[in-house]
């Protein structure tokens, strides 16, 4: 067991402290450290390993990548992105606009598709317009995670659930998007109130550009058309894929120029981690902690459903909230409602990813991005982030309990 747990916590550290300067390895070259260490170790067996790794959740996630980057090499969130300035007026109805449709994006493209597409535009209009950038950063970052939990595709840990809990697309949806508004609603009233001096300015007049052409019109009726194959029950890895290829053919793209839109670098950290978890499993360390801290106490079900909830918020946060899923996968089996159980797990996982800076990748992959204009600190993140992480999840466990009976 120790060699296996040592293993997961140096890896741990790799991906969650800054680069060293004797070992400049970023977070996905981490990842791929601990897995290979997992392998040479003898922790896992190299086709054990190979298995560990989910390929559905990977392939959902290359094909919702492949149709952002299309409606970027549109133009479309270029177009977008002035439109919004020209029409909002102000920095706080600007910040509004980010938030909504940020959330509302990441909930068909991913969190993490939409901060890589959507970083450079808010740097854009931190150099143009003057505004204040932390505010903007922490919009992009905060609402992507939160309107990203609506639905089973917002984000890989949402893909997850989906897949490992044999849940319903169309169902979760039903449940869950309530909570998404009401988070961003809260999302949006947070950063509006701590930030009101620095958004208390007017924008410069800038002309409005028409925001869809033929390009974009098809790109954006392909993707309604994948969330309409989601609702009717169709398999999400392959028909977002499908899409993404459909796309291709429509276009007639060049497509030697489509992979540079995809960021093979999240896919790569994902790979990883999965194997790097499954070596932590197999060590039996989490068999351990669980028989010490279980997660379904024999209490009632509201009792055992708000337990863990803030065990999946804190757990999320420990070990990220992708590997934690694989972690208590087989601990939800305790749950008498599992699709409850699941759809905890899913909610506070996507919530806890808003705690701090390094609770999820698109909060990095902003960070990282918007260095140019000061980026986010660990601990200004953690102002914002720390309460917003502990309302939604306590207002999505709540409303979830609700809806469950």
């Amino acid at each position: 067991m120790a060699l296996g747990v040592a293993i997961f916590a140096v890896t741990y550290l790799l991906i969650a402290g800054r680069r060293l300067a004797w070992l400049p390895l970023d977070r996905p070259a981490g990842a791929l450290a601990g897995a290979v260490a997992m392998v040479l170790c003898g922790v896992l067996a190299p086709h054990e390993a190979l298995e560990a790794i989910h390929g559905g959740t990977l392939l959902l996630l290359f094909g919702l990548m492949g149709i952002g980057g299309f409606l970027a090499a549109d133009g479309f969130l270029d177009r977008s992105a002035d439109a919004l300035a020209a029409r909002c007026g102000s920095a706080s109805r600007l910040l509004g606009a980010l938030v909504w449709g940020a959330g509302a994006l990441s909930a068909v493209i991913t969190n993490d598709a939409v901060c890589v597409l959507g970083a450079p535009l808010v740097v854009a209009w931190v150099k143009r317009l003057r505004l204040p950038a932390l505010p903007f950063l922490l919009a992009l970052a905060t609402a992507a995670n939160t309107g990203s939990v609506a639905t089973l595709v917002g984000n890989p840990q949402n893909m997850l659930c989906g897949q490992l809990g044999g849940l319903d697309y169309s169902r979760y949806l039903l449940h869950v998007a309530p909570v998404a508004v009401l988070g961003l609603a809260l999302n949006h009233a947070l950063l509006a109130w701590m930030f009101r001096r620095e958004l208390a300015l007017e924008l410069p007049k800038v002309v409005a550009p028409r925001v869809l052409d033929p390009r974009s019109s098809i790109t954006l009726g392909v993707l309604t058309l994948t969330v309409v194959a989601y609702l009717l029950g169709a398999e999400l890895a392959w028909t977002a894929a499908g899409g993404f290829t459909a796309l291709m053919f429509v276009h007639r793209a060049d497509t030697s120029r489509l992979w540079e839109r995809i960021d093979w670098s999240v896919l790569l950290f994902f790979a990883g981690l999965f194997v790097v978890v499954e070596g932590l499993a197999r060590s039996g360390a989490t068999e351990w902690f669980f028989a010490r801290w279980p997660l379904v106490a024999g209490e009632t079900g509201a009792v055992d459903a708000w337990r863990a909830s803030g065990l999946f918020l804190a757990g999320s946060n420990l070990v990220s909230n992708v590997p934690f899923i694989l972690v208590v996968q087989d601990e939800l089996a305790r749950f008498e409602n599992r699709e409850l159980a699941w759809e905890l797990l899913a909610m506070a996982s996507t919530f806890a990813g808003n705690l701090t800076l390094l609770g999820s990748v698109a909060n990095v992959i902003v960070a990282e991005r918007g260095r140019e204009v000061g980026g986010m600190g660990f601990f200004a993140y953690l102002k914002v982030g720390f309460p917003l992480a502990l309302l939604t999840t306590a207002l999505g466990t709540a409303w979830l309990v609700f809806v469950h009976g």
